[in-house]
């Protein structure tokens, strides 16, 4: 079946993601392919010292989006789209959206980028024995009953942004599991909220004689491949402002981009996992079993079907080398030189390739801002040599390669050094693996481990929740996620493969072990700044 006949037919599949800077979508054929997208750009505002999204702001950025895919549709194949086989619905994890019966938000969202949590974030991982990060939700709610916060009491429903969408569009107070988990802790056995941690908050709060537990304000956990409701005749209207899509579409779990780009880099088996490196980065490897202990710079989270992962969140990655590549534009400029940014990108990363192992000495901090996993609350971007380090260009743009991704190392180094986890297979995604060969040859080296990059990794969560909703009505009987994914998305298709040289390893060895000992001189700078 052709796209457009797909598309009469009501066979196609949408996936919807919210990101930080874009709410993308993307529509999908029997076979999992993108057949049509739409988008809409949008940035969060800080109001009274916090992030946020208005609800407005979110209903107005999600019609938008589904227009432009309207419209690609229309002009791809001449054709409306009435009927669809299934939705699945993505956001950014963690964050605070709180409501009362009558479906009003409380307090504005808070995304997963307030950083007012840390009390609250403290003292939960002492209780629970488990790292709870900053930006989880039950920090910010256990914050706001820290601060006597009035609209507490009245809270009926608590929930993610995915979550909030979701229930709009079908009226199910529901959650995939990889967005619940960034919630509050899993229990991977139960595949529910973990009942002794829910215990313990509930004691901990019960002074304050809320009317209500935990478990009556949290949305029900279901994984991947559950019925997660269908979408409303009011749902439809909200979501196509043209009137065209009809109600009753079945929708799968919504989830996190987490557990999206899990899916979209075919890394939901254990020992297997992936790294999404661009404007911040974050890794996520499946686990075999529970680590040790805690780690505060280890998030525990889950795979869109359960299985425990852990996660190293890094806030900085990309940005300092787009500084950087923008002073050389300049450059070009003044001297006259027509600029290609593609090119420039191009020459310099691979330019990058011909620097010592150990970037010959240089050192580089891409904190534009704080950075949790090496205890930065602010962050000052540096660059270090010695007046007898090999100064060159191309060691120049290696340490900013490797300042990159240099607190990534930091945090799996204890996953694969301290816990000995073992992994078969991590793809990379994101722009830093834009230029071929580049950033997935350092980050093999960083991590001592082959990475490879597919093609497809470029569609990014809204194909993965695509590739969610398609498994809720496409699996096979007894399928698991994996094996869908597998054998129905992937076929076989790994990608493009790099293995580290025992060269490579040993001197990014040697860059982090500097790089880790100058963090002093960045804590120096930070305070210096502050005093100033």
């Amino acid at each position: 079946m052709d796209a457009k006949s797909t598309i009469e037919a009501g066979k196609a599949i949408l996936g919807i993601e919210f990101g930080s800077t874009r709410i993308k979508a993307v529509l999908i054929d029997q076979e999992n392919n993108p057949i049509a997208q739409g988008s809409h750009t949008w940035e969060n505002q800080l109001v009274d010292g916090l992030w946020t999204y208005s609800i407005d702001n979110i209903w107005a950025g999600l019609q938008d989006c589904y227009t432009h895919l309207r419209e690609d549709v229309k002009a791809q194949y001449g054709v409306e789209i009435e009927k669809l086989a299934s939705i699945g619905i993505s956001a950014m994890m963690h964050g605070y959206m709180a409501f009362n019966d009558k479906q009003e938000i409380l307090v504005p969202f808070r995304t997963w980028r307030n950083t007012n949590t840390g009390k609250a974030a403290e003292a939960l991982s002492a209780l629970f024995n488990f790292n709870v990060p900053l930006r989880w939700s039950i920090s910010h709610l256990y914050q706001c009953i820290l601060e006597d916060n009035a609209h507490v009491q009245d809270i009926e429903f608590l929930t993610t942004l995915a979550g909030y969408i979701h229930w709009q569009l079908t009226g199910e107070k529901v959650l995939g599991i990889g967005d619940a988990s960034g919630m509050i802790p899993i229990d991977p056995e139960t595949k529910n909220y973990d009942a002794t941690m829910v215990e313990k908050f509930d004691k901990l709060v019960a002074p304050k004689g809320y009317g209500w537990k935990l478990t009556d304000i949290l949305p029900k956990v279901l994984v991947a491949g559950e019925n997660a409701g269908t979408l409303t005749a009011e749902g439809a209207k909200r979501l196509d402002l043209s009137g065209h899509l009809q109600a009753g579409t079945p929708c799968c779990p919504p989830e996190g981009d987490a557990g999206t780009g899990m899916a979209a880099t075919n890394a939901v088996k254990q020992r297997t996992g992936n790294v999404s490196a661009g404007t911040s980065s974050f890794s996520m490897i499946v686990l075999e079993k529970n680590l040790s202990k805690p780690y505060k710079m280890i998030d525990i989270v889950t795979t869109p079907d359960g299985s425990p992962v852990a996660m190293v969140h890094c806030n900085n990655c990309t940005s300092e080398i787009n500084a950087w590549v923008n002073i050389f534009k300049q450059f070009e400029e003044l001297m006259g030189i027509k600029v290609d940014m593609n090119e420039l990108y191009t020459k310099l990363f691979q330019t990058s390739l011909d620097g010592d192992a150990d970037c010959g000495g240089l050192l580089s901090y891409n904190y534009v801002s704080g950075e949790p996993v090496t205890e930065l609350e602010d962050g000052r971007p540096l660059f270090l040599r010695a007046a007898n380090d090999n100064f060159s260009l191309a060691n120049f743009m290696r340490t900013q390669m490797y300042a990159a991704i240099g607190v990534l190392k930091i945090g799996n180094d204890v996953l694969f050094k301290e816990e000995k986890v073992n992994v078969d297979r991590i793809t990379g995604h994101g722009g830093y693996f834009t230029t071929k060969g580049v950033g997935q040859r350092f980050l093999a080296a960083a991590l001592n481990s082959p990475i490879s990059v597919m093609e497809t990794a470029g569609e990014g969560g809204a194909w993965g929740i695509a590739l969610l909703a398609s498994y809720l009505v496409n699996k096979s009987a007894g399928q698991d996620l994996a094996a869908f994914l597998d054998e129905k998305v992937f076929a076989g298709n790994t990608g493009t493969e790099v293995k580290p040289t025992a060269e490579e390893v040993a001197g990014f060895d040697a860059y982090i072990e500097s790089y880790k000992k100058g963090l002093a001189i960045e804590k120096a700078a930070v305070a210096y700044k502050d005093a100033h």
